[in-house]
């Protein structure tokens, strides 16, 4: 009787969409009486870079199976963003997780992502194409995505904002008007 030996091999396939980033991996070991047992845990970002991001962790004893574990952890823990043009958020943000902080601000197009290490995972694989981003207080990898995930969470659209109050989207915004109040001091001065 033929064994199957792709079972479980073949949901790594289910969600080609999403790619995945390595964060972080960190090895631990367990004393025990015959000397030491190492361990790995993973850290992975996982993203369909149109707006939808999330993270998981894994651990296990051998580095591919804690990757794994920490891919398939992140897919269920899928955040939908909505983003400004597709390309940046669409106002400052500030996200806490313990001792870490996390400033995100919107960029004009061009600027690139301004961000480190793991922020900047959590920005490729949502798809933000220009952002600018400061970590403040712990640099622990872990601590800094879930900083920048609540952050995340926090953001509004001008569209979801107008619903909720109900008004229109035109009334929510700042008027872009602004150069034509200045138009008549410059003839003034002519």
């Amino acid at each position: 009787m033929a064994r199957d030996t792709n079972r479980g091999r073949g949901r790594r396939d289910e969600n080609p969409e999403f790619a995945d980033r390595l964060v972080a991996i960190n090895r631990v070991s367990k004393t025990v009486k015959g000397g030491k047992r190492f361990g790995f845990a993973a850290l992975v970002v996982v993203g369909d870079q149109k707006g939808r991001v999330g993270f998981g962790k894994g651990k296990a004893k051998e580095v591919p199976e804690a990757i794994r574990k920490a891919t398939e952890a992140a897919k269920r823990n899928i955040v939908r963003v909505q983003l400004r043009e597709g390309r940046t958020l669409h106002h400052d943000i500030q996200g806490r997780h313990g001792a870490g902080k996390v400033i995100m601000r919107s960029a004009p197009e061009g600027t690139g992502i301004i961000a480190g290490g793991p922020m900047r995972a959590i920005f490729e694989m949502l798809g933000v194409k220009d952002v600018v981003s400061k970590s403040i207080g712990s640099q622990n990898p872990y601590n800094m995505i879930r900083a920048t995930m609540d952050g995340l969470k926090k953001e509004q659209s001008p569209r979801s904002v107008a619903q909720r109050r109900g008004k229109k989207v035109a009334d929510i915004l700042p008027k872009r008007d602004e150069p034509k109040a200045e138009a008549p001091a410059a003839e003034a001065d002519a």
